[in-house]
């Protein structure tokens, strides 16, 4: 496996941020003969199983991420990028987004305080976010310190999994850490990833993109002081990345190295319904149908309590009769 795998893509799911469909980013790897690709929405993971699914049946490798913020002791916050190795960092991934969500303050946007990762960081490959993540941030405070301590603390719970993230979408703040992250990565003896972050398929999209930014933050389209992307933040083909990083091929040649450390997919399983009759004596489409029943002649009684059963009850039969039908042709009494 040779070339370029972009492992920092934003689909739809993405709210109010991607704007790209999971159908049609997969067929922006097969188009572009990319072996792998990952997506990374941000802090959630509600497109894993269409991905999953929609990956394989294309022939392309499926890496299930996220972009989670998560926030230091100082309350800086800034994304993190996790990638799922196996079955045991989906469950850890599962179970850190959902912490994000849970134990925020309702008031406030999702972020994880970084020591809540603690102990679940098993089987989960990191990426520093680039200069938009902690790290990035640092540096650009010329706060060396502090991005030698954030990385120290990274690399205690990511050992061996954790990757200095390059991007160069054309943004100053990109321009302005990249030559400190690559002497720490360097003085750490850390390897460095190349990633390009696409928000749309193609640079012809950045004005609707924007503008979708625009419409999600509440801002005008011309502000001057509002969350802003540029048009390199769209698919790139392998050969675009590889020229564009061509001083550093390592970090090109490491987004192949890390898919190769990835080998997990969600994959579609049957619903697990409780079993409502266990240990009885009755299957659950009989006890729906007593249950059913029962309840239809408390309400009718309670519609005309004075009245003995007659015609005009018959249309309410026919139409439990005709409900029972359908659920239990379709499996489902017990759900």
């Amino acid at each position: 496996m040779s070339g370029f795998v972009h492992l920092r893509c934003h689909t739809a799911y993405s709210l109010s941020e991607g704007a790209i469909p999971v159908k049609e980013l997969i067929k922006q790897c097969v188009g572009h003969a990319m072996p792998a690709v990952a997506i990374t929405d941000s802090n959630n993971l509600f497109a894993a199983l269409e991905f999953s699914v929609a990956a394989a049946d294309a022939g392309i490798q499926p890496i299930v991420g996220t972009t989670l913020t998560v926030q230091d002791t100082d309350g800086n916050t800034g994304p993190l990028v996790l990638l799922c190795q196996n079955e045991t960092g989906y469950r850890n991934l599962m179970a850190v987004v959902s912490s994000a969500h849970l134990e925020r303050d309702p008031a406030h946007d999702v972020a994880l305080p970084l020591d809540r990762l603690s102990g679940c960081t098993s089987g989960l490959i990191c990426l520093t976010g680039g200069a938009d993540g902690l790290l990035g941030q640092a540096i650009q405070a010329d706060d060396m310190a502090r991005a030698e301590a954030l990385c120290a603390a990274l690399e205690d719970l990511f050992a061996g999994r954790l990757y200095i993230e390059i991007q160069r979408h054309g943004r100053p703040e990109e321009a302005a850490s990249e030559h400190g992250m690559i002497a720490i990565a360097h003085g750490r003896g850390l390897p460095i990833v190349a990633t390009n972050q696409p928000y749309f398929v193609r640079s012809a999209d950045y004005g609707a993109h924007d503008t979708l930014l625009c419409i999600a933050d509440g801002t005008y389209v011309s502000e001057t002081k509002r969350r802003r992307l540029t048009a390199d933040y769209d698919f790139k083909s392998s050969d675009a990345m590889i020229e564009r990083f061509k001083d550093l091929p390592e970090a090109v040649e490491n987004t192949i190295n890390i898919s190769r450390r990835c080998a997990w997919m969600v994959e579609r399983i049957d619903p697990l319904l409780p079993n409502f009759v266990q240990g009885m004596d009755v299957s659950e489409a009989d006890l729906l149908r007593q249950m059913v029943e029962d309840g239809l002649q408390e309400r009718l009684a309670a519609i005309a309590p004075d009245n003995p059963p007659d015609s005009w009850q018959t249309p309410y039969v026919e139409r439990m009769e005709h409900e029972l039908k359908i659920i239990n042709q379709m499996g489902f009494p017990g759900y």
